[in-house]
Parts: structure tokens; C-alpha cells; sequence
């Protein structure tokens, strides 16, 4: 049965008269459409139907009147969208920032794919010219993993090695300066034992299977000063020239190029090379933390194994072209590391400006500077040198240096190796042996002189710090106890000068003058060495 609030329902959703026309139809009491000539039921529905549809755009104009409301509406619906469009995107970037890690660590464990800023853009270049490198005899390295199981280390330490850092908490290389003999000071860069070795590897398996022009006599196997010098013996003319801040001229670039005319790949050539130079550093101290910030390009090291060799194979274009020069202008030539040497007879004298041009010029072609403050020309009335090696009659030390060496062993034998120096070591006995083997690999008869007087020094006094003990400090003679001093043993006599615990150790107190009648002489110029 039809409860009152159904009647009401539907009388909302019709109208009065359609219900009660329904309510009639149903009960009988009118008929169904169709069978009276003139029905209202039609009319009544019609109007029903259009009721509704009035009702509908009442309502839908009374809702478009409330701006406010709908401006609400659609910002709190945008908004909505908004928050589950970037929490989706959050979601998204989340996930593919996990998965690009992960393939990050994978990548990693079996390839090197960066480097540092502006050397790693060959990295993905891996086409190496098999054939070249297979023509070389070269070992065969077509990625970071074939580097690092050739050299027996792990891809971590290639990568720690190799990786170009402007600014760093560890430094590869220990630096220190020498002085030359010319005046200055020689920056050396001593790479760590770690880098060291990889470098040998590098010197040993590649370097030196390049074949280099017969000019060069530096750092090769077979090859010194003296195969350097030997050309030039007798010559009426020696020029000699150098070349301005040789290891610095060759960058990071041109070894990278050196290592891809092999025909390795880029990125083995970018590898090879970074193990290979080095820039200048400077020692900043932050909180306690040392930094070693980068000055400027890489370039090759002094101190480096590899070093001296690349400078060979660098070098082959410029020796070609001094070599072919040398023989039209007929002078013979040789080049040992940034020393070119230049001598001819009397036909070559006349040329001698015109081949100090056109060495200029082809020098600095090939990428490099002649120093202007170190260009010499000899004669043969003068003492011609090559490479610190007089060459006027044959190949020998010059004479006034082995005279001072002789003052040297002559005051050592004398006195003692203490206060004694030669070189610029502090170890005077392994600095007079080491020149004594030199001067034996000069001249083979004057040097066995040397290395036996070396010899009998070496079993006297002894090698390194000891040599250091065997001369006492001179002390003002006390009467009858200086003369039993004189009796003891070398060993005894040390003992004896040693302070005993009740005397002072150098306080600073003035010591009794000796008499002028036993005050030591003065020792003649030539023995002061």
C-alpha cells in the first residue's frame, strides 16, 4: 500500500494532475490513450515533462548566479587534481630516481663513465683501430676493465687514480724542488707507489714498444749522455739550444691525442692519459683540512716515469724535421730530452745563423719554444760542450770538475768525510761514489783511478750517517790529554770527544781561547772543497 510520503515523492517529481490521471488510468476509471476522441492524458503529460525541465533550469540558473560558489568549486576540483597529479609525479621520480641509482651502482662495478668535469666526454667512445694497435704490438684495451685487469688492479683504483679533481684531499704526488746547475730551481713531482706502478706498466707495455727516431738518445735503453755526445766530437762548430719549459708544453690534450694515434679508444686514450699528467697544486689548509686546489691544465710531471718517454714519441715529428734540416745545411744532430745539439765541420759554419732561424721556426711549429737565454755557439778554439761533456778531441768530464773532485777525495782521505760536501746531497760518500761511476762511464781509465780511491773511502769511514762521525770537532788542546787522544783509535777517539754527563752540551757559553801559538793553520784555498 502507498504511503503518504510516496505520493508526495512523486507528486515532486511529476505533477498533481499527472498523478491523478495515473492514479485513474490505474484504478479504471479512465481510459488509456487512444480511446477517447479527445484525451487529455497527452496534454497533461506534455505539460508535466515541460514542468520538469523548468524546474531544471531554474535550478541550473539559480546555481550559475552564485559565482563565488563556483569559483570555489572549480579551484578546490583543480586543486584536488593538482595534489594527486604530484603525488603521482612524486611517486614517479622517486622510483625512477631508485632505479637510475641502481643502474648507476651496476654500471659502475663494470665500467668508468666519468671522470671529472671536462675530460669525461669520450668516455662512451669505445672503437678502438684494432688493426693499428694489433701493428704496434700494443696490448689490446678496448675499456676501463681491460685497463685495470692488464695492470692487476680494481676498476675502483683506475677510477680513484685517473679521476681529474679541481680540488682534492689527497695529492698523487709528493712535491719538491732541486737546484740546477745553472741557476733556479727544478720542480719535481714523485708520484705516490700506487701510481707509480700502474705508470711503469704504461712505460713498459706501450711507451716503449713505439720506435723513436734515431736523434733521440734520452731515456732509451742503450742510450746516454755519452752516445748524445759522441756525433760531436772534433766538429769545428756545437750549437746548442734548449727547449723552454719542456714537460709543461705537453698538456693533457696532446698525450690524449698521442695515445689515440696508437689507435686506442677514446675513452682508453682519456684514461691513459690522466694517469699520465698531473696539474700544479697549491696546499690550502681549511679547518684543519688540507685541500690541493688545481692551478691550470694538466701536463706531464717531472718526476714521472712515463714522463721522459712521451716526450720521445712527441718528439719524433720535430726530430724528423731537425734532422732533415741539419742535413741540408750539413750539421749533424742529436736531441737528448730538451737539449738539441747541432755541430758540423768547416762547410757548416757559414750556416749557422740560417740553421738557428729555421730551428726556431720548426720548433715552435711543433708546439714547443726555444729559451732564448740558453743558446750557445762554440768554436773549436773554445771547450765545446754537449750535455755537460766536452767533445773538442773525445768524450771526457770537463778538467775543472774533475779537479775540484780530486780536492774533495784528497780532503776527504785527509780529514774525514764530515763537514765535506759534494753535489747538492747531503750524503758526501754516496754523492763521490755515484760521480766516480760517472766519470767511469765516461772514461773507463780515469774513472778505476777514482772508484778505488772511492773504495778505500767507503771501507774507512763507512756509508751514510756513520760517515758522519768519523771526524771529530776541533777542541782547544789541554795539555798532556790531548796528546793521549792522539794515540786513540778513530772509535775511541769519538767516545772520547763525547761530553760526559757532568759537562754541558752546547749551552751557548764562550769556550777558553787557545793561544796563537795553538791556533790550527789556516788550510790553502785549494783544499777548502
Amino acid at each position: 500500500m502507498t504511503t503518504r510520503q510516496e505520493i508526495h515523492d512523486r507528486i515532486r517529481e511529476t505533477s498533481k494532475d499527472e498523478y491523478i490521471l495515473d492514479e485513474m488510468i490505474r484504478l479504471g476509471f479512465w481510459p488509456r490513450g487512444g480511446e477517447l476522441p479527445e484525451d487529455p492524458a497527452e496534454e497533461i503529460r506534455r505539460r508535466g515533462e515541460l514542468e520538469r525541465q523548468l524546474r531544471a533550469l531554474t535550478t541550473e540558473n539559480s546555481r550559475l548566479q552564485n559565482i563565488d560558489a563556483i569559483k570555489k568549486a572549480a579551484r578546490k576540483q583543480r586543486m584536488e587534481e593538482s595534489k594527486r597529479k604530484r603525488k603521482e609525479n612524486r611517486e614517479r621520480r622517486l622510483r625512477e630516481r631508485k632505479e637510475r641509482a641502481a643502474a648507476w651502482h651496476a654500471r659502475k662495478k663494470t665500467e668508468i663513465v666519468y671522470l671529472g668535469e671536462a675530460v669525461s666526454g669520450g668516455l662512451n667512445h669505445q672503437e678502438s683501430d684494432i688493426t693499428k694497435v694489433q701493428s704496434l704490438r700494443l696490448p689490446l684495451l678496448k675499456s676501463a676493465n681491460d685497463i685495470a685487469s692488464a695492470m692487476d688492479i680494481s676498476l675502483g683504483t683506475l677510477r680513484f687514480l685517473a679521476f681529474s679533481r679541481r680540488t682534492a684531499t689527497v695529492s698523487h704526488y709528493v712535491r719538491f724542488a732541486m737546484k740546477k746547475k745553472t741557476g733556479g730551481l727544478r720542480h719535481i713531482s714523485a708520484p705516490m707507489p700506487r701510481l707509480k706502478r700502474i705508470q711503469h706498466w704504461i712505460l713498459t707495455n706501450i711507451l716503449q714498444q713505439i720506435p723513436l727516431h734515431r736523434s733521440a738518445h734520452g731515456f732509451r735503453p742503450g742510450r746516454s749522455i755519452v752516445t748524445n755526445a759522441q756525433p760531436h766530437v772534433g766538429s769545428e762548430v756545437v750549437m746548442n739550444l734548449d727547449l723552454k719549459d719542456f714537460f709543461p708544453t705537453i698538456t693533457y690534450r696532446r698525450v690524449k691525442g698521442m695515445f689515440r694515434s696508437f689507435g686506442y679508444a677514446e675513452s682508453v686514450a682519456t684514461i691513459l692519459a690522466l694517469i699520465c699528467t698531473e696539474p700544479d697544486t697549491q696546499k690550502i689548509q681549511l679547518d684543519g683540512q688540507n685541500y690541493f686546489v688545481a692551478q691550470g691544465e694538466r701536463f706531464l710531471p717531472q718526476g714521472a716515469p712515463t714522463s721522459p718517454a712521451i716526450t720521445n714519441v712527441l718528439c719524433r715529428g720535430l726530430d724528423a724535421r731537425l734532422q732533415h734540416l741539419a742535413q741540408q745545411l750539413g750539421f749533424r744532430y742529436t736531441r737528448y730530452a730538451d737539449d738539441i745539439t747541432f755541430s758540423g765541420g768547416s762547410e757548416a759554419i757559414g750556416n749557422v745563423g740560417q740553421a738557428l732561424r729555421r730551428v726556431k721556426y720548426v720548433v715552435t711549429e711543433e708546439g714547443f719554444e726555444v729559451h732564448p737565454d740558453k743558446t750557445r755557439v762554440q768554436r773549436k778554439g773554445s771547450r765545446q760542450e754537449v750535455t755537460g761533456l766536452t767533445v773538442n778531441e773525445r768524450v771526457n768530464v770537463p778538467r775543472q770538475q774533475l779537479r775540484k773532485f780530486r780536492a774533495t777525495l784528497y780532503q776527504i782521505e785527509k780529514d774525514g768525510p764530515a763537514g765535506k760536501r759534494w753535489g747538492s746531497t747531503t750524503d758526501v760518500i754516496a754523492a763521490i761514489e755515484g760521480f766516480a761511476n760517472f766519470v767511469a762511464m765516461i772514461d773507463p781509465e780515469r774513472g778505476k783511478v777514482l772508484q778505488q780511491r772511492v773504495s778505500a773511502i767507503i771501507e774507512r769511514y763507512g756509508r751514510g750517517s756513520q760517515a758522519k762521525l768519523q771526524r771529530p770537532r776541533w777542541r782547544p788542546p789541554v795539555q798532556k790529554e790531548s796528546q793521549v787522544a792522539t794515540d786513540l783509535s778513530d772509535e775511541d777517539f769519538v767516545q772520547s770527544t763525547k761530553p760526559t754527563d757532568g759537562q754541558q752540551q752546547s749551552t751557548g757559553q764562550r769556550q777558553p781561547q787557545a793561544s796563537p801559538q795553538q791556533q790550527p793553520k789556516k788550510k790553502p784555498w785549494w783544499k777548502i772543497w
